[in-house]
């Protein structure tokens, strides 16, 4: 069954080189539908892209369909990719804020089949913080982009912005497809186990001790395990994220309640993501009632909390244990000392000192280490493509 591609073309002057991408897809047996903005339409006619394409061009919404269908929905749902190409900075922009005024945008709001940006502007705006922001938002959900080419720009200036090679676009598009097609089946049967968060302890009703950890790397991992088929459990300390239905979540707050639903979960698990942060140590003797200020300095005792990873490595069996190790100096060190004391199968080590690899943050820098001793790093990139990598070593 050919591959059905919606390329969206947005109102740059490059958009009449999505003539060619049209047209090198459709030479790849893809079945190709356009989507054009009424901008897109004073620099290209939408008869040339149906000319090309054999397929009518989708512009207006409030066309009236040769069947009765709602069509931005149709179209998402039609689609195994999506690809916009040139995308404006006011395409990115409304895309990344929730603004669906035309056919396009309202057409992309409503799928969830993955979708890829080729931006093309000028240096200046595509160097600018609030267009990098939005890049960065979109990429922390699991949009894919595709950096521009430098050189000679259409106005004059010589810099990052050009629309690619059309050729390496629609090369970059199969590629991806080909990637979402491994990935389609590769974890269904399998039952993971994923923790996010961190935890809670008390020091009187209304107060406590926490961490930093945001939980966005759990659930990027429980989202990505979940559409690559997995049966997902997601144990999740306090934090305010959502996740898909068809995941199983547990929320928690103290470290004990994380022990406690972790080893009733992992009887009926095939793999471990342990990517919480449980505090390490719990008031002592928290106050049943809140305790009131004394103007003396305040002495609070600790108590070390169980490590729950190392004991689950010793009932582990055949199971796949990772780990995660969130470190400011030693990385590598401190890491490898982990893998051994929690018998774990790899262990994701980040520096969180490094900007873009906080806990707060969309995006991560990993350095992965296995038990045989091999050691990798990656550059910084989206926590969701984070996920990914760390699923396929799962796999």
């Amino acid at each position: 069954m050919k591959k059905q591609i919606i390329v969206g073309v947005t109102g740059g002057i490059a958009c009449y080189k999505a003539l060619d991408i049209v047209s090198k897809l459709k030479k790849r047996d893809m079945d190709v539908t356009v989507i054009m903005t009424k901008n897109a339409a004073e620099f290209v006619t939408p008869l040339s892209f149906e000319t090309i394409s054999q397929n009518a061009v989708i512009m207006d919404m409030f066309d009236s369909p040769d069947h009765w269908e709602v069509e931005h929905i149709s179209l998402a749902k039609k689609a195994d990719l999506f690809v916009i190409a040139p995308a404006t900075a006011n395409c990115i922009g409304k895309i990344a804020n929730g603004i669906c005024d035309d056919m396009l945008t309202t057409t992309i709001m409503a799928t969830k089949k993955p979708v890829l940006f080729v931006p093309a502007m000028n240096s200046a705006m595509f160097e600018n913080l609030i267009f990098q922001e939005n890049v960065q938002k979109l990429e922390a959900l699991g949009y894919s982009f595709m950096k521009p080419a430098t050189g000679l720009l259409a106005c004059g200036d010589i810099g990052i912005g050009k629309l690619p090679d059309p050729e390496e676009i629609v090369d970059y598009s199969c590629n991806l497809l080909f990637e979402i097609d491994k990935r389609k089946q590769d974890l269904v049967g399998r039952k993971i186990l994923i923790t996010a968060g961190p935890t809670i302890e008390n020091i009187d009703p209304v107060r406590y001790i926490t961490n930093h950890s945001s939980g966005k790397m759990g659930f990027a991992l429980a989202e990505a395990a979940f559409e690559r088929g997995s049966t997902v459990t997601l144990i999740s300390g306090p934090v305010g994220l959502s996740c898909s239905k068809g995941i199983r979540r547990i929320d928690i707050g103290t470290t004990a309640e994380l022990s406690e639903a972790v080893h009733d979960a992992f009887k009926d698990t095939d793999a471990l993501i342990m990517a919480a942060a449980p505090s390490d140590y719990r008031v002592s003797s928290p106050s049943k009632e809140k305790m009131k200020k004394t103007h003396e300095d305040l002495i609070l005792t600790f108590t070390e909390n169980e490590d729950i990873l190392a004991s689950v490595g010793k009932i582990k069996g055949n199971k796949c244990l990772i780990g995660f190790a969130a470190e400011t100096q030693d990385l590598i060190v401190h890491a490898v000392k982990k893998i051994e004391r929690k018998n774990l199968d790899f262990i994701i080590a980040n520096d969180v000192t490094q900007e873009g690899a906080g806990f707060s943050g969309d995006t991560n820098i990993i350095t992965v280490i296995k038990s045989d001793g091999s050691i990798k790093s990656y550059p910084k990139m989206s926590k969701r493509e984070v996920a990914n990598i760390i699923l396929d070593l799962l796999v």
